[in-house]
């Protein structure tokens, strides 16, 4: 049994419905071409050379179309998110060894489609409602940004510890001559 997560980006609306494989499967094609073409479209705003867009698109769709896998099996987005960006990572570390460029080139355009836009939106909205609040709302606003603040964190350390641990894990230092 499935769930579907219906909407883009980090909006998620899930569905109580069982979902057959099938519709699961067009979920994860159509989340894989969105997300591939985020990551074209950072790769090619950062100036990344032409043969190299392939890996780029490929690694942020392999990423993301994972972390909706996991999240429609019932895991959190945090930990979805460090799966699926480990797996860039280490998509990024063989992209890089065969194309013999950098591994960040990779790491970093496929990590693009997973940053959580969303819930940073949601907690900037948030605090400024604390500003023009009453003192009886403003706890609760308080607290609902801050709920969005620590998901927000949580999920940007997972990015940021999923790429770099295969590199770290990987990756030989080179003597130095």
């Amino acid at each position: 049994m499935y769930r579907a997560r219906l909407g883009a980006g980090d909006v998620h609306f899930w569905s109580e419905r069982p979902v057959n494989a099938a519709e699961l499967l067009w979920l994860l094609a159509r989340d894989a071409f969105w997300s591939g073409l985020a990551a074209l479209g950072f790769a090619v705003l950062f100036n990344v050379p032409r043969g190299l867009l392939p890996g780029c698109v490929l690694a942020g769709a392999a990423g993301h179309a994972t972390r909706t896998l996991l999240m429609s099996a019932g895991l959190s987005i945090e930990l979805s998110t460090l799966f699926a960006a480990t797996l860039v990572g280490v998509a990024a570390q063989w992209l890089s060894r065969r194309t013999d460029s950098p591994t960040a080139i990779f790491g970093v355009a496929g990590a693009i489609p997973m940053v959580p836009g969303v819930y940073a939106y949601q907690t900037m909205i948030g605090l400024l409602g604390v500003a023009s609040a009453t003192p009886e709302t403003g706890i609760a606003l308080l607290a609902e940004a801050g709920t969005y603040a620590v998901k927000t964190a949580l999920i940007l350390s997972a990015i940021a510890m999923g790429i770099a641990a295969p590199t770290l894990l990987f990756q030989r230092p080179r003597p130095v001559n």
